[in-house]
């Protein structure tokens, strides 16, 4: 028993140790010292401290050495070696010359090139923290709201949750056991559809004020069939992570060492240097050690949950309610939300998931489908305050741009987030739709 306490219910035990995790995020201690201690507790409580910690001791190496996660540092390092490479800018260049001249041309641009570059990175503040030195600067210099510039930015990161290779999805695929190439394969649709509709409302929003986002002209064809080449890289290395995944000659792992190779050789051709290089190596295993960290304190308090009963408990009283199965999801979702402004995105996952998904399960909604909704959820959530990741991102960068405006920048994409899910309820085949081809 912990200090002589001695609780006999596990799942009176189980509530309790809910309710102090919650207590101590909101206190700001980090989520992977507050999962690890209070799941370390309540072992202890449940079943004594030789079994306690028989059971921790075993877990950091039983999850890091899981095959699927060996996917996590090759995705990181390609998006890393990419922006060191000068791939990033050229993807804006490029972005820039091609769609510059619609309403709010430069912030569709950065809207396209976040999901270009969201397609070999899978991490969301790399990836805003990336376009607030090459995107911001250029709208700025053209009169560019700063709110509206620091928004697009901040909201284009999110992407990289949904467009493969995602981190998060592949956290998601380790914790309920699902299909990594399949959930990866699942998010490529929905992640072009957020982009689109960012891109939708940007330009609606420039007709309307046409001084916060002015176009910008003056590019010819020739200048645009001339940026293509310096981009190939990134398409090359989409198209090799999606084909391999797809038609099943490699798995995600494989998939991303082989797009990492080329990246890497296409990075040596352009004369990157050693020090960019070693630069992209450190700053991927900082970012994978950290990621790891995370899930290994989370799983400890997952496995306590576990020897609680509370998931079961949880999922008995989802079942039996009286009310449509589409309603407990959206009353699922909000309860995302309402967290999401207190928590960041993959330790959110890691600790609801264990006792949401058996619920979702129960009321008989498909996993893959749910995956992409949770995962969009928590793309929410990077930028909703008072949390919103990736406002903190973009204002740390760009610090000259109050925090405040940055989250006043998001609130159009906000509602076109909002928009985005209510799309992916009511049609479900917007995610199943690949994975399915897959299958046959």
């Amino acid at each position: 028993m912990i200090l002589g306490i001695g609780f006999s219910d596990p799942f009176l035990v189980g509530l309790l140790a809910l309710g102090l995790l919650m207590t101590l995020i909101f206190f700001g201690v980090r989520v992977v010292f507050a999962a690890a201690l209070v799941g370390l507790f309540g072992l202890v409580e449940l079943l004594g401290w030789g079994p306690a910690a028989g059971i921790i001791g075993t877990i950091p190496h039983s999850k890091s050495s899981t095959y699927a996660l060996s996917v996590l540092p090759m995705f990181i390092f390609i998006g890393f070696l990419a922006f060191h490479a000068g791939m990033t800018q050229q993807l804006f260049d490029a972005a820039r010359k091609w769609v510059g001249w619609v309403p709010g041309g430069l912030a569709v641009a950065t809207v396209f090139a976040t999901a270009g570059f969201a397609a070999v990175s899978g991490a969301s503040t790399a990836t805003a923290a990336v376009f607030s030195r090459v995107a911001i600067p250029e709208m700025l210099k053209y009169g560019y709201d700063r709110k509206m510039a620091a928004g697009v930015v901040a909201a284009g990161g999110t992407l990289a949750t949904l467009i493969p290779p995602s981190a998060i999805i592949v956290i998601y695929a380790i914790i309920v056991e699902e299909s990594v190439g399949r959930l990866l394969l699942a998010g490529f649709l929905p992640g072009v559809v957020s982009a689109l509709i960012y891109a939708g409302i940007i330009i609606v929003w420039a007709m309307i004020r046409p001084e916060h986002a002015p176009a910008v002209t003056g590019y010819t064809w020739g200048d645009r069939f001339a940026s293509l080449p310096g981009i190939s890289p990134i398409f090359l290395v989409v198209a090799i992570i999606i084909s391999a995944i797809y038609a099943g000659w490699a798995t995600p792992t494989e998939a991303g060492a082989l797009g990492a190779a080329v990246v890497f050789v296409m990075a040596v051709l352009r004369g990157t240097s050693f020090k960019a290089i070693r630069g992209s190596l450190m700053e991927s295993a900082k970012l994978t050690v950290m990621i790891f960290s995370l899930i290994w304190g989370v799983l400890i308090f997952v496995r306590f949950l576990g020897f609680s009963g509370l998931p079961e408990a949880f999922t008995n009283w989802i079942v039996t309610l009286d009310a449509p199965p589409m309603v407990i999801m959206i009353c699922i979702l909000l309860a995302y939300a309402v967290l999401g402004m207190f928590m960041d995105a993959i330790g959110m996952l890691l600790l609801t998931l264990p006792v949401v998904y058996p619920a979702v399960m129960a009321l008989g909604f498909d996993s893959i489908w749910f995956g992409i909704i949770v995962v969009k959820m928590a793309e929410v959530c990077l930028i909703t305050p008072p949390i919103g990741l990736n406002c903190f991102v973009v204002n740390g960068v760009r610090p000259d741009i109050a925090l405040t405006d940055v989250f006043k920048g998001i609130t159009l994409f906000f509602v076109a987030d909002v928009i985005t899910i209510a799309a992916l309820l009511a049609f479900p085949e917007i995610v199943t739709w690949l994975p399915d081809l897959m299958n046959n």
